[in-house]
């Protein structure tokens, strides 16, 4: 970042204020609706008239997420010629994002246990541990779940390009992310433990967030945190990133049976609004107390997913309260073509059926679900529709992608069917 320069310079020879990416791309973009994505903090700019945006070729436009401090106001999409993008014009598409919420907490600094789940993407590994390292952060410890994996490159590239006696690494033998989420909370020293994803990159003030999210409400044993697209270079992203609920919400959230939300008419069964597996923390205790993670649902079993939702959900159905901390934030790289969207909207739909089958399979709960069930059923078909909020910017051949999305949305619809009897599956011959 540019450092603040003389109040006597004069304008035109102020240096322009220097923003690195949220995340290194992949890729050169290879879509017109690309976007540069990073962060600003609005506090910053006084010594500036314009920004200059790092490692933008092939850019044009770029979304920053406008914080004041730590405070998160929202996005805006802002014209980035050359790489730079004009103090006045960022400001006048902030003015109409919500005012900061007032900020909370930062006195405590429990202890933390960072755990990544990861198998066989040591690539992806690599950048994850290297923003992890960077936290602004006093009381943290890093514990790497090497699940099932098939060579020992991950292991290697740990021990040998992460000399910190913070970082760890175990073996989960047991393929599935329950399972290596599990082994997380059993060796975890962290009175907190802290989840994030192999391919990510955690802002420095993550951690710092995350415990002031537990200092919001007493009787939280769970915070999330924005997981917002930290690239978004190709149509498969963008229509992936419209999809998602991660990074809409901006301002802080308490929920708990004490204090239903009048906006979620199907609480505590919400799909997307407590967060996603990428970004949350949970009470060490709590959850042990609440029998950690089913080892029936996640990626790597037959289910493809539903842990996250599972835990959310049982966290409030306890009594406990979670926290929503928008300001705890993880940037995250979408899947970048088709055929991977595809495979994830799999997953999804299979964790989705899971997890639902897993409700209605408890007579507490299923009588819960059950009194909410045309709404959730309305909720999902709406969120399900297909829908890429790219009309002005889609890529060549519209036809054909319009296929190919039906295709994805077909996909997910017979997933969410299947994942029942994936889940039964996976209870009776599955590896835990």
């Amino acid at each position: 970042m540019s450092e603040r320069v003389d109040e006597l310079t004069p304008v035109w020879e102020r240096p322009a204020y220097e923003l690195a990416p949220a995340m290194e791309s992949a890729g050169w973009p290879d879509w017109s609706g690309a976007r540069w994505i990073g962060a600003v903090d609005l506090d910053c700019l006084a010594d500036h008239t314009q920004l200059q945006l790092l490692n933008h070729d092939g850019y044009h436009r770029a979304r920053l997420l406008v914080r004041q401090g730590t405070a998160v106001r929202g996005f805006v999409d802002v014209e980035a010629p050359l790489g730079r993008v004009q103090r006045g014009v960022l400001e006048k598409a902030a003015a109409g994002l919500p005012a900061a919420a007032p900020v909370t907490g930062g006195a405590s600094t429990p202890s933390v246990t960072v755990v990544v789940c990861t198998r066989d993407r040591a690539s992806l590994l690599r950048g994850s541990l290297g923003a992890i390292q960077k936290l602004d952060y006093p009381n943290f410890d890093v514990l790497v779940v090497d699940n099932a994996p098939t060579t020992a490159q991950t292991a290697t590239m740990v021990r040998d390009e992460f000399d910190d006696s913070r970082i760890r690494i175990i073996t989960e033998p047991v393929p599935g992310l329950s399972h290596a989420r599990n082994a997380g909370l059993r060796n975890a020293e962290g009175d907190i433990v802290a989840f994030t994803d192999d391919d990510v990159v955690v802002d420095e003030a993550w951690l710092s967030e995350i415990a002031a999210g537990f200092e919001r409400m007493p009787g939280t044993a769970c915070v999330t945190g924005l997981v917002p697209a930290g690239e978004l270079r190709s149509p498969a992203q963008g229509y992936f990133d419209a999809r998602v609920s991660w990074s809409k919400t901006w301002e802080p959230k308490v929920y708990s049976l004490a204090e239903p939300p009048a906006e979620l008419p199907t609480f505590p069964f919400c799909i997307g609004a407590f967060g996603t597996g990428a970004n949350f923390a949970l009470d060490r205790r709590a959850a042990l107390d609440l029998g950690s993670f089913d080892p029936a649902l996640g990626v790597g079993t037959r289910t493809g997913g539903g842990e996250d939702i599972d835990m959310f959900t049982r966290v409030v159905l306890a009594g406990y309260s979670l926290v929503v901390q928008p300001s705890a934030i993880v940037w995250h790289r979408h899947r970048d073509d088709i055929q991977a969207l595809r495979l994830q909207a799999r997953g999804y739909g299979l964790g989705l059926g899971a997890w639902l089958a897993k409700v209605l399979s408890n007579p507490e709960t299923a009588k819960l679900a059950l009194a909410r069930s045309p709404r959730a059923a309305r909720n999902f078909l709406r969120n399900a529709r297909v829908k890429n909020g790219l009309s002005e910017e889609r890529p060549v051949g519209d036809d054909l992608w319009d296929a190919q999305l039906a295709k994805v949305l077909r996909v997910e619809l017979y997933s969410v069917a299947l994942g029942p009897l994936n889940y039964m599956l996976e209870r009776r011959f599955g590896g835990g």
